[in-house]
This record gives structure tokens, sequence and C-alpha cells, in this order.
């Protein structure tokens, strides 16, 4: 890698987003399982230096089109939905088959837009992919083309990438293509395109060299691409896009591959936390004794044992204020456990939830990724 850029090798958590045209042997009308043994291996080799890796693959629609008649180009929403319900359990399998080579057991997840835009939904979502990746799982995501309907549809998996990186906090998303990054214009009509190895922002004039999607299988092309990498860089996460089909795609980016790199935007990293501060009223109040209050200020998420008294009424997901022994503001942050449940769990030890409830829960009532400190008075809360 060139001095600088990111490093796929020494990212904490890594998403790689991978199309149909890669996945799906047109011919054959099936998985390129030699090709997919090849990825498998290189996020084998990342997970074995510690790389949490997730997987966005498309191809679920394109695998069951020809089990199913449906050779036509441009397919009805319905048509897509029955190819995508046929077509998922071919994925599912050929990446479950790729990864347990190598010891790695896969999981499937399935969103859709409204996954990551309703607050309840995604931190459902983010918790099962974090349990997922600290349980040794590589989580295999695609879009719910089975369910989703045009208004709720990402359309193209590169967005939905772009999301999942947000969503899990990602280091760095790779988008693999059929070309070796951005360029300044087309080039297969443009013998004067210039490639773009590094772009620090994205500017109306870089948004400009996206065009219209490719013909075949996928649905995205350069313009959603861009748009993946507006929503991850904002988000303080490294994008490429790098070549795919060669062999090995992600251990050749690696080891300095062409491709461009989207540079994270800076102070992206806090923007959730910024938006957690100040952008969300509060629904309710939980007051906490010294030893929580200490450590929350040292990063710590908020355990229920350290919570003295629960005011307001809020659901999961809502902001919540935190006060210290003294009443005053401690910290803001999204709850775990409506209202009515932290009240019952609330000065009680982790292992004493499930008796409490009926079921197991977080063992935070506020994960310290969704915990910020604030200073000054805390507003009202009504009861």
């Amino acid at each position: 890698m060139s001095p600088g850029l990111p490093d796929p090798g020494s990212a904490r958590l890594l998403v790689v987003k991978i199309g149909s045209a890669l996945i799906v042997d047109p011919d054959a009308a099936a998985p390129r399982t030699a090709w997919l043994a090849s990825v498998a291996a290189d996020i084998a080799a990342l997970r074995a230096r510690g790389v949490g890796v997730i997987v966005v693959s498309s191809g679920a629609i394109a695998l069951a089109r020809r089990q199913l008649g449906l050779t036509q180009k441009r397919l009805r929403l319905e048509e897509k939905q029955a190819a995508a319900s046929v077509g998922q359990i071919r994925l599912a399998q050929a990446w479950s088959e790729a990864l347990s080579a190598h010891g790695l057991v896969a999981a499937q997840l399935l969103l859709t837009m409204d996954d990551t835009e309703d607050r309840r939904r995604y931190l459902n979502a983010r918790a099962t992919l974090r349990t997922l990746l600290e349980l040794g799982a590589v989580p295999v995501i695609n879009e719910n083309d089975s369910v989703a309907t045009g208004e709720i549809r990402f359309g193209d998996n590169d967005r939905l990438a772009g999301r999942v990186a947000e969503m899990v906090e990602a280091d760095q998303l790779v988008l693999l293509s059929d070309i070796d990054g951005l360029y300044t214009a087309d080039p297969r009509r443009d013998p004067a395109a210039a490639h773009l190895p590094v772009v620090a922002a994205i500017t109306p004039e870089i948004e400009a060299m996206g065009g219209a999607p490719p013909p075949g299988y996928s649905s995205g092309g350069m313009r959603t691409k861009l748009v993946a990498a507006r929503i991850a860089t904002q988000a303080g996460c490294a994008m490429a896009i790098a070549l795919g089909g060669v062999a090995h795609p992600l251990a050749s980016l690696e080891a300095g591959a062409r491709c461009t790199w989207f540079l994270p935007q800076p102070g992206g990293r806090s923007a959730r936390k910024r938006w957690i501060a100040g952008s969300l009223a509060p629904l309710g109040r939980l007051h906490v004794d010294a030893g929580a209050a200490r450590a929350i200020r040292r990063g710590s998420s908020l355990l229920p044992a350290g919570v003295v008294r629960v005011e307001g009424r809020f659901e999961r997901g809502d902001a919540v204020e935190i006060a210290g022994p003294d009443g005053a503001a401690l910290a803001r942050g999204l709850a775990a456990y409506p209202s009515e449940d932290a009240m019952l769990i609330a000065g009680h030890r982790t292992d004493e939830i499930e008796a409490l409830l009926g079921w197991r829960g977080r063992d935070e009532l506020i994960h310290r990724d969704d915990l910020v400190l604030v200073a000054g008075p805390l507003p009202s809360v009504s009861s």
C-alpha cells in the first residue's frame, strides 16, 4: 500500500461489497465457485489477523433467473421478488461452502431500507451484526428483495453497503467492481480518461464523474458507488473501489493493486455522537450512582446495576439523559430497553436480567457506542 493510504490488513472492521456480475457466471447461471473460494481465503487471512469482516453480496436474483425461466432483460417487481426467494438459498449456500472450507461460519442477514432508517430496526440489526462478529461468524448481507417494495428498496447493494458500514462503524468499505476505481470519464468511451487514486472529498465535480448504470445484471454503476462513498466517508469510514474480477481481490488490494480510495471526512466518526448529543430530545432520565458515573466518564457502557432511578416514558432506541449522583447532566444516550423494563432491572446485576424480565436482553442499558458525555443543566422530562 502507498504510505498514508488505508490498508485493509490493518482495519478493525471491514465491509466488502460484491456485485452480481462478480458472483454469478452468466453462461452457467451459477456461482463462480473458484473465485468465491479465493475471496473466502482472503477473508480467512484477514480474520486470522484480527480483522472483522462483513460481506454485502448481490447475486440472488441473477442465480434464479434461468431456473425460473425469467430470461427477459427486464423483470417486473414481483418477478424479482420471486427470483430473490429462490436465488437467496443458492447464494447463501455458496457463501457457506466457501467460508466453511476455512473453518468460518457464514451468517445470512436480509435487510431493507426501512431496517436502516427506522431507529429500532437499526439498533436490532446493529446488535445482531455485532453479536455475530463477536461469535466469530462472517455476516453475509443482501437486500431483502423478496419482500421489499419499490418504495422501501435500496435498489442496489452499493448504498446498502454504505449504510451497513455506517451502522457498524466500520473502518473501511471495499466495493469490488469490474473497474479499478474512479476515472475522470468513462474509460471505455474516452481514452483520455484519467484514473484517480485518491479522492479527498466528494465534490460536485467528483459526483459528475458518475454515469448511468451499466447493462447486464448489475443495478449500480459508478453513480451509486459515489453515493455509497458519501455515506461511508461522512461516517468516518474510508472506501475503496477496486477491481474484483481477479483471484484473491482483497489480498491484491492489500498488496497495492490499483484502486481509488475515498478518504474519511474529518470528524466523521464523531458525527453520530454529535447527533445523539444535540439533535434528539431526551424522553427520559436515568440517575446513576458514583461508580457508574466514573465508569461513564472513562468511556464505559451504562450497566443496569449503576442505575438508581428511572424517570420518564421511553422506548428502546429513544434518547435519554443520564444524571450523576448530584443530579447534574452527565451524558446522553440511546436506551437499549423501554422505560418499563429499565425500571425493573435498575440496580440489578446483568445476570439477573433474564429472571426479572422473563427474557435475556443486552447486558448494557446504554452501550458506550450509543452514549456521549454532555454538560449543562438537564431539561425537564415529563413522567
